[in-house]
């Protein structure tokens, strides 16, 4: 097994503290999980943070899984680009997870809001409906109840306003995006290396691997579903798809430019 590089030993340490430093400070996961842009949660470092952040304990499958892959995956990328070409790609991977998870999110909330349009809802009163908190159906704050009272919101209006505020509610956190984008840069420099999968014994070759586990993130991103059971559970499927693309397209553009004389190191 391949020894662990510097900058992937350095992107491991940091993500350990961020990972110990939340649970010690829970609050931290407010402030350095990614929301979504109209959330009052939302703050600009969180483009960044976000993917150093890694579900609570007593998740632990979440951090250890991905700090496995970055180990695995990451330093053989980082042995033969160099330290600094890999922290590009790598964080701009976690940039582009950010940016199709947002996209997608903008299109679903945009879509729910659209069929709620007729309750003629000022922006501020639309702001404030979706930075509400909802609890089983019901809605906590007076003020809120009081807006949808006057513009006669129907129960099924109400569910849809409740899904609407859901969305720019939940925070998106974790290094998978940018380690879709390792596994796809990896498939690409190495499609025939044979992977062993704990749930799989029989190895099989990165150019089928991660194609197969993007066809599946695809499927239960557009089904609202998981792997593992039946019904969502908080996975950003679309965020592994952002970061695969954004690295599939970097890939593209290097080999391109492979024989160019800009050099990184």
């Amino acid at each position: 097994m391949m020894n662990m590089t510097p900058v992937v030993k350095q992107l491991l340490i940091i993500n350990i503290i961020f990972f110990i430093g939340a649970q010690l400070v829970p609050v931290s996961y407010e402030y350095f999980s990614m929301y979504y842009p109209e959330s009052d949660n939302f703050r600009i470092w969180q483009v960044i943070t976000h993917m150093f952040m890694h579900a609570p304990l007593p998740n632990f499958a979440h951090i250890l899984f991905n700090m496995f892959a970055l180990y695995s995956f990451g330093s053989a990328l980082e042995h033969f680009w160099g330290g600094k070409k890999f922290l590009f790609f790598y964080i701009s991977c976690g940039l582009g997870a950010a940016l199709l998870h947002t996209g997608v999110n903008y299109l679903q909330l945009q879509s729910l809001l659209n069929s709620v349009s007729d309750l003629n809802l000022s922006k501020a009163d639309l702001h404030l409906i979706l930075n509400t908190r909802y609890e089983s159906g019901e809605i906590i704050q007076g003020e809120v109840a009081a807006i949808l009272k006057n513009a006669q919101c129907t129960q099924e209006q109400f569910n849809v306003l409740g899904q609407a505020a859901g969305i720019v509610q939940s925070p998106v956190l974790g290094a998978s995006g940018a380690i879709y984008g390792l596994l796809t840069a990896f498939a690409f420099m190495f499609p025939n290396a044979q992977l062993a999968l704990l749930f799989i014994p029989v190895p099989i070759k990165a150019k089928y691997f991660v194609p197969g586990i993007l066809a599946i993130d695809l499927f239960l991103g557009f089904k609202g579903s998981s792997l593992f059971g039946s019904g969502g559970t908080g996975i950003a499927h679309f965020a592994h798809i952002g970061g695969a693309v954004a690295g599939f397209l970097m890939m593209l553009y290097w080999k391109k430019n492979q024989f160019n004389n800009n050099r990184w190191n």
